[in-house]
């Protein structure tokens, strides 16, 4: 009788957006990596943007001070400390908003979500320019939102493409454009003329100009433009914020929107309520930091700077590898003479070793919405100590030259 019933029994299946879900191409061959430890192997992982640089200890100080005896809900829309701490951190920033303007969120991650559902529907499309934060993939098919990849290039800089271009993407079902600066993968910093060209895209086509600005304080050379610095687009203006790279603090959890759209922000609070809050301790502790001195990042500054350096000479001394000099963020998009990097990726996890060491990056097709595009590329964070990074570059030139002479 039960052998028959198993006969008979159907598969329960997954959502069909279930299916649709991508994986990551920064976090997918971890499998790889950890099996590559255990072989003894020591990996450089250039395939997150984690910074080594230490948490600023204000943060421990504030967590392990905590006044009260219970660890409580917070207020759906952010603890009224740090709501205001973000105030006075935006107005530094020369952005004039109030408490009513901001929602903190659970990373920068949730915010992006947000944003997502609170200006599109299920079946609205949102522009954006490839390659781009490969998450953006994940929260579109959570969401039921379509992406409308406009692709810039390497050989540009991966500056936007012509106005043109950015238009003839646009249908009725567009609701938005969402943008990043500097940006993540490509560590490329928008010009203002860039920004104000979305601007007044936004203006003419009626749609929200969605910023993601979590690299503002590593620009190192030109200037960052905010998305909150054109009074005109003021009404459909989002910025999305995060402290996981400003200050270390990537397990915190802790990102938020800021606009000056009400309807926006409060559709953002009942979003918020329906997950309670963001971390409580995480909102106390980060309040402390927002009261560093501006001084705290010049020194950072200069590290990430050499970092970038060291990188970007390596790599450009690669015969065949085409990478171009990026202003900002920790990222590094370098296109290589190889025909699938997502192979290549898990082949250096699996099957290469120089003296028990190889690399990990991330295959660049996860960073574009167009099939086909970013199989030659590869994003690399450069979050490593300079000698170590110099190793990584040795290291991963010998195995883009084992790899071609073995699959030529």
């Amino acid at each position: 009788m039960e052998k028959s019933a198993e006969k008979t029994k159907k598969k329960i299946d997954i959502s069909p957006r279930a299916k649709e879900m991508p994986a990551s191409p920064i976090r997918k061959t971890e499998p790889y990596a950890i099996e590559a430890m255990k072989r003894g192997i020591m990996v450089y992982g250039l395939n997150v943007g984690q910074p080594d640089i230490e948490t600023p200890h204000v943060f421990f100080d504030a967590v392990r001070n905590f006044p009260n005896k219970v660890v409580a809900y917070q207020r759906s829309q952010g603890d009224s400390d740090y709501l205001a701490a973000l105030v006075g951190y935006y107005k530094g920033c020369g952005y004039n908003v109030t408490e009513k303007d901001i929602i903190v969120t659970t990373g920068g991650s949730e915010a992006i979500i947000f944003a997502m559902q609170a200006v599109a529907s299920v079946g609205d499309e949102i522009i954006v320019f490839e390659p781009f934060y490969t998450n953006y993939n994940g929260y579109a098919v959570m969401c039921g939102v379509k992406l409308v990849p406009v692709t810039s290039k390497a050989e540009d800089g991966y500056h936007l493409p012509p106005k043109a271009d950015i238009l003839a993407k646009i249908t009725s079902r567009t609701r938005a454009i969402l943008v990043c600066t500097p940006n993540n993968p490509t560590g490329t910093v928008l010009k203002r003329s860039e920004m104000k060209m979305l601007a007044e895209i936004a203006l003419e086509k009626n749609l929200f100009l969605i910023s993601d600005e979590v690299y503002r304080e590593f620009v190192y050379e030109g200037e960052h433009t905010g998305v909150l610095e054109f009074p005109e687009i003021a009404d459909r203006a989002i910025l999305l914020d995060s402290v996981s790279k400003r200050y270390s603090l990537c397990g915190a959890r802790i990102g938020c929107v800021v606009s000056k759209n009400a309807d926006v922000i409060g559709v953002c609070i009942r979003f918020g309520q329906a997950r309670l809050c963001s971390p409580t301790l995480e909102q106390y502790g980060t309040t402390a930091l927002t009261k560093l001195p501006k001084s705290y990042f010049d020194e950072i500054h200069a590290e990430y700077k050499r970092r970038r350096d060291v990188t970007v000479d390596a790599l450009q001394k690669m015969d065949g590898v085409l990478c171009r000099k990026p202003s900002g963020a920790f990222y590094i998009m370098a296109k290589l003479p190889i025909r699938d990097t997502d192979e290549f990726a898990q082949w250096m996890l699996t099957d290469f070793q120089m003296h028990k060491e190889t690399v990990r990056v991330a295959p660049g097709a996860g960073f574009y919405a167009t099939p086909g595009l970013g199989k030659d590329e590869i994003r690399l964070a450069y979050v490593l100590e300079v000698p170590r990074l110099k190793r990584a570059m040795e290291v991963l030139e010998a195995g883009i030259k084992e790899y071609r002479g073995k699959h030529a």
